[in-house]
């Protein structure tokens, strides 16, 4: 009971030091590889925007459309709970959850990309704590607004 073994010491280097090595690894310097730099959105067009690129995994997501659109899945998600314990089924929650999973990684992934990460540091919300604090404190950030390369070659044509 008193002593701590190598698989305690294993199971806590994996929980803590691997999701530390991509934390703390910097973002990669210079233009933004992803694209352009998304425009600032409110709740319709957010909303909007969430549904319209459903699958879309590729480009940026600005923070007012990310925020937004949680706001609106978790307010849907809270009246759709409450939907289902007055009919006594949780159905339709589920099918809302269902529903809201692929747009919502995908809409997370070019937040990512907003700060020139990569979606697949998605994966790092598996390590708690470590990861899921690391990934609050990225989708905060503020957009990585380093100069594209199309936007240079457009100075110069």
């Amino acid at each position: 009971m008193g002593s701590f073994s190598i698989w305690h010491w294993l199971i806590v280097l994996i929980l803590i030091g691997l999701p530390l090595v991509f934390v703390l690894r910097a973002a990669p310097a210079g233009a933004n590889r992803f694209g352009e730099m998304p425009a600032s959105m409110n709740f319709g067009e957010a909303v909007s925007s969430f549904f319209r690129n459903y699958v879309n995994f590729s480009g940026r997501a600005s923070r007012s459309e990310f925020w937004y659109s949680y706001l609106f899945i978790i307010i849907v998600g809270v009246i759709l709970v409450i939907v289902d314990t007055i009919v006594k089924n949780e159905i339709i929650s589920s099918i809302w959850n269902l529903a809201a999973l692929l747009p919502t990684l995908a809409m997370t992934t070019r937040r990512l990309h907003d700060i020139n990460r990569s979606g697949w540091h998605q994966l790092l919300a598996w390590f708690i704590p470590v990861g899921s604090i690391a990934l609050i404190i990225w989708y905060c950030k503020k957009s990585d607004d380093t100069v594209t390369l199309s936007e240079i070659e457009r100075v110069f044509r």
